[in-house]
């Protein structure tokens, strides 16, 4: 993700999760700090149709978002994107990758347990409608994705 992609990001972002979007200027501040943070778009006919953003700070990894556009959903793009952050956070040290994930969307629960994610803990009421988050926690190890193979390589992000 570069400077000129948070336009569109942030229109996405918005229709996406709209009690929850982030600000403008968050996705700004996020990509300022790339000593810590990773962000990807991926494209598709030209036009961005998901991101993804991490936070890596030894030990801890943690997904801050990752986002695919219904009708783009199934195509392996979440896939690709959740492995080039996986990928990411091996390289910069990590030893554990964190997330939170809606407690009422059981498609990206059932992609992060298929990368190996466990659920460690509930965050009641966590989002502003009052939904509960679920903490879950991937082990990076020698495996590099907690043995298990991901659906798509991470170079498959960069085509789409």
């Amino acid at each position: 993700m570069t400077a000129a992609d948070v336009p569109a990001v942030h229109e996405l972002e918005r229709a996406l999760f709209p009690v929850d979007a982030w600000p403008l200027h968050m996705f700004v501040a996020e990509l300022a700090q790339a000593g810590t943070r990773r962000y990807l778009v991926a494209e598709a006919a030209g036009r961005i149709v998901g991101y993804a953003g991490l936070m890596c700070i030894e030990p801890i990894a943690d997904v801050q978002t990752i986002a695919v556009v219904p009708e783009q959903e199934g195509k392996g793009i979440g896939s690709a994107l959740l492995t080039e952050l996986i990928r990411e956070s091996g390289q910069r040290g990590a030893e554990d990758v964190l997330l939170e994930v809606r407690a009422d969307n059981p498609r990206a629960q059932q992609l992060y347990l298929r990368y190996g994610f466990e659920q460690i803990h509930v965050r009641s009421r966590y989002y502003r409608d009052g939904v509960d988050a679920l903490i879950m926690r991937l082990r990076l190890g020698t495996a590099g994705l907690g043995g298990r193979q991901p659906d798509t390589t991470p170079r498959e992000a960069d085509s789409l």
